[in-house]
């Protein structure tokens, strides 16, 4: 926000606290001390990235700032939060990369422009992307060049896993069987163990070129992910939650307790938990719920997964008594459906894990209604340079 001369006020992108500016450009006249030169020469159109012009120091704690904020709007005074845990550039192993036919035949491939979706940055790098997928850049452009089934648009969602790259191709056509050929060799020349594909509109996807098994383990035990499946943004980001989750449970577990696991997905926290306590695991996706039953079968038996939506059926307060403590990763939108019961619950102990300050403020605010206190708070960065935030909050119940 910038003031104008005759006092308004102003929302200009990109200028930092103390800045004198020309509003048209914007052209910065005197430079903070806080500035400084973004590395990656896409920033500014790219959408992908709105802040490599802060320094790290400043950076972190404006992160850390939007999850005191957060909990402040809730009615939380003063709660106590960690310092920001940054992840490094060059580490996230997601991408979800838009595509374009242009009228030459030639391909786009990139973010969305910044303040115009319906234009695509052409990107020749990304300092945010691991290394690993930055070089799938310039493959997979020339191998969508001549792929007929890509018309118009579509999509490339580009995980990382620990068996190699996996791609889902969202499409405006459908491969034929030339085209599984070319997926096929394409995925042969660049190590890509399955290439999946689905409708621009579509939700189920098919498998198009397999070469190899797929895997990422979650407190060494392998899951085989379906195409196109969530995963924390980094391995740093990862390993930053599961720590402030485990921290954040009771210190009187015994091998018969038990932990609620609400939203599990593939069970990035239902393993290392598992550690802990006997764990279920709720889930309402189909094929996370199928992969992590599957692995949870042979890792001991001490993960249980359930098939539940949990929107339109929240645990009850009945159900919640079974449990030493509950564990929580909802969607951007938050769980409002479960908060309430939660609130009047007997549980030990409630782990939060947010991706949305905002879902997470009126939330929160449910939980204090309730008389839950914070415990602990950890705001995680592993969306770099980014507006978003990710924080693990504890919330425990009495003074």
């Amino acid at each position: 926000m910038a003031v104008a001369p005759d006092g308004s006020r102003l929302f200009i992108p990109g200028v930092l606290p103390g800045e004198r500016v020309q509003v048209e450009g914007p052209v910065v006249l005197s430079p903070s001390p806080e500035r400084v030169e973004p590395p990656c020469p896409h920033y500014g159109p790219c959408g992908g990235c709105v802040t490599q012009h802060l320094a790290l120091g400043p950076y972190s704690a404006w992160k850390r700032g939007r999850l005191v904020e957060a909990l402040e709007r809730a009615g939380f005074r003063d709660p106590s939060v960690a310092a920001t845990e940054v992840t490094p550039p060059a580490t996230r192993r997601r991408a979800d990369l838009a595509l374009r036919r242009r009228p030459d035949g030639s391909v786009a491939l990139g973010f969305h422009a910044r303040g115009d979706s319906a234009r695509i940055e052409d990107l020749s790098t990304c300092f945010v992307l691991d290394p690993r997928l930055v070089a799938l850049f310039e493959p997979l452009r020339a191998m969508l060049r001549s792929l007929p089934s890509l018309r118009r648009e579509g999509s490339a969602m580009l995980n990382l896993l620990d068996s190699g790259p996996d791609l889902l191709l969202r499409l405006d056509g459908t491969p034929g069987v030339q085209e599984r050929a070319t997926l096929a060799a394409f995925a042969k020349a660049q190590g890509i163990p399955r290439i999946a594909g689905t409708s621009l509109k579509g939700t189920i996807s098919e498998t198009l070129a397999q070469l190899g098994p797929v895997s990422i383990a979650f407190a060494g035990v392998p899951v085989a992910p379906p195409p196109g499946a969530f995963l924390q943004a980094t391995p740093q980001g990862e390993a930053a939650i599961v720590r402030a989750v485990l921290a954040g449970l009771p210190r009187k577990l015994t091998g018969k307790s038990r932990i609620a696991e609400l939203h599990a997905g593939l069970g990035t926290l239902s393993f290392p938990l598992s550690a802990a306590a006997r764990v279920a695991a709720y889930e309402s996706a189909p094929e996370a719920v199928a992969a992590l039953d599957a692995a949870a079968r042979k890792s001991g038996g001490r993960v249980v997964a359930t098939k539940r939506d949990l929107v339109r059926q929240p645990l009850a307060p009945k159900e919640l008594e079974a449990f030493a403590a509950l564990v929580l990763d909802p969607p951007f939108s938050g769980a409002a459906e479960q908060m309430p019961a939660l609130a009047r619950s007997s549980l030990g102990r409630i782990v939060y894990v947010s991706c949305n300050p905002a879902a997470l403020t009126r939330d929160a605010k449910t939980l204090l209604g309730g008389g839950w206190r914070i415990e602990a708070a950890t705001p995680i960065d592993q969306f770099l340079w980014s507006a978003q935030l990710e924080a693990v909050v504890v919330f425990a119940k009495g003074k």
